[in-house]
């Protein structure tokens, strides 16, 4: 349909104003925060990772900022959790997690210095890496090549870049790549790794190392709980023996006897619970960061080549009996909390229960006491009406007497013979009706 002249062709922009979740932009955003940049062929990577349960984000934030400062490039804006960038020919990656942070410096490759002599590590000033934080949990040197500057022999490959050390790995993205290591740590406790660059590219090479390196903080994250198992292996024992003591003595106790028991069964209690509140976050994170390792081994899609362990099988086996262990340890801790739980119960039911008895009876003296009581009361109202009659009839002869004397004549014994009855009566009435009154009010 043609347009006139005047008629507006140009399509105006869409606009729609949403109302948006508070939190939406910040889960957008953080699609891209854990890119790890592209590396280089042939490059080297240096990478650690290390606690940072006492380190602040603004401590971190702050060492960042100094290193930049040194570069002459920005650092990083705000309190962010991951930041990158460019160093002069080096390339930083950082990246803060809930119990450990990381630190990636990738550099281009001397070919002319023996492998490992000079890695990305080494670009950076040395007073700022003495300013590095203790508590490494990983430190990886990590070589990139392409896949012909390797050795094809398994033998002389180990020979060039891992002093002959026996090797793991193997081919990883369904061949793109060949990944080695030796586990070996250097001379700084560095472990060693080389990737090699059959189709890959700068991009999936550097997503291959990342899952490397996220592999290694998570197994030195896992293995944290097997030594706290071992040490809590002693004392779980003791508990154990020390709850079967106290559970044979419950067959044989005596009332005198409850409440000692009684309370060794909630010291251990105590101690069992306290082990398990130490140990109980340890041994669950441990099992987590274990699923992960897992899930990060999957994503190498190693394939093995002859002669060489592969890495998934390398870590698997040396990381599953440790944390199975550990499952059994928590396993066990929470049996043992059950049955000593189950244990004081019981014997709580029994002191209980004895109390109840002994209250029993003391309702049963007091209601005695009680009825002697309301005994011995009615015998002393029968006196105090005998006595209040007696000092009544006294008070009414006096009386009399003052009236005979004025010369009024009343025969005083006689009345005062004739009234007694009449007191007693009334006393008798007035004492009656003060006690259903009382007997009538509500209980406080």
């Amino acid at each position: 349909m043609p347009h006139d002249a005047n008629t507006k062709t140009a399509a105006t922009e869409f606009s729609l104003r949403l109302h948006e979740h508070p939190l939406r932009r910040q889960v957008a955003s953080e699609t891209h925060t854990l890119a790890y940049p592209a590396l280089q062929i042939p490059g080297q990577v240096s990478h650690l990772a290390y606690a940072n349960q006492h380190l602040s984000l603004a401590n971190e934030l702050w060492l960042l900022q100094r290193l930049c400062r040194h570069f002459g490039v920005a650092g990083p804006a705000g309190e962010v959790a991951a930041f990158s960038t460019q160093l002069g020919e080096l390339q930083l990656f950082w990246q803060r997690h809930a119990e450990h942070s990381m630190l990636s410096i990738s550099a281009p490759l001397d070919s002319a210095s023996p492998p490992f002599s000079q890695p990305a590590l080494a670009g950076l000033p040395a007073e700022w890496l003495d300013l590095l934080p203790g508590q490494v949990l990983v430190a990886i040197h990590a070589l990139v090549l392409p896949a012909a500057a390797l050795p094809q022999a398994v033998p002389e490959l180990a020979a060039h870049f891992f002093a002959g050390h026996e090797l793991v790995g193997g081919e990883v993205g369904d061949g793109a790549g060949w990944l080695f290591g030796d586990y070996q740590p250097d001379h700084n406790g560095f472990l060693r790794f080389v990737l090699a660059d059959r189709r890959m590219g700068r991009r999936q090479a550097g997503r291959m190392l990342q899952r490397l390196f996220d592999i290694e903080s998570a197994r030195a994250l896992a293995q944290l709980a097997p030594p706290i198992a071992q040490q809590i292996g002693p004392e779980l024992a003791a508990a154990d023996l020390e709850l079967a003591e106290l559970i044979s003595s419950l067959q044989d106790l005596s009332a005198h006897n409850e409440w000692p028991l009684l309370q060794r069964l909630t010291r251990l209690s105590a101690q069992v619970e306290s082990a398990l509140s130490r140990t109980d976050h340890r041994f669950a994170a441990s099992a987590d960061y274990y699923m992960q390792v897992r899930e990060r081994l999957l994503e190498l899609r190693e394939t093995r080549v002859q002669g060489v362990q592969p890495l998934s099988q390398f870590l698997t086996r040396r990381l599953a009996p440790k944390l199975q262990h550990c499952a059994v340890v928590a396993q066990r801790q929470r049996t043992l909390a059950q049955r000593v739980s189950r244990a004081t119960a019981l014997l709580r039911t029994r002191v209980e229960v004895g109390l109840e008895q002994q209250n029993q009876h003391l309702l049963s003296g007091m209601a005695e006491r009680a009825r002697l009581q309301l005994r011995l009361q009615e015998t002393v109202e029968g006196l105090s009406i005998a006595a209040i009659s007696y000092y009544l009839c006294g008070l009414l002869g006096y009386g009399l007497k003052g009236l005979k004397a004025m010369g009024v004549p009343v025969a005083v014994e006689l009345v005062q013979g004739l009234s007694l009855p009449l007191l007693v009566a009334v006393l008798f009435a007035v004492l009656r009706r003060v006690r259903r009154k009382l007997g009538e009010q509500p209980a406080a």
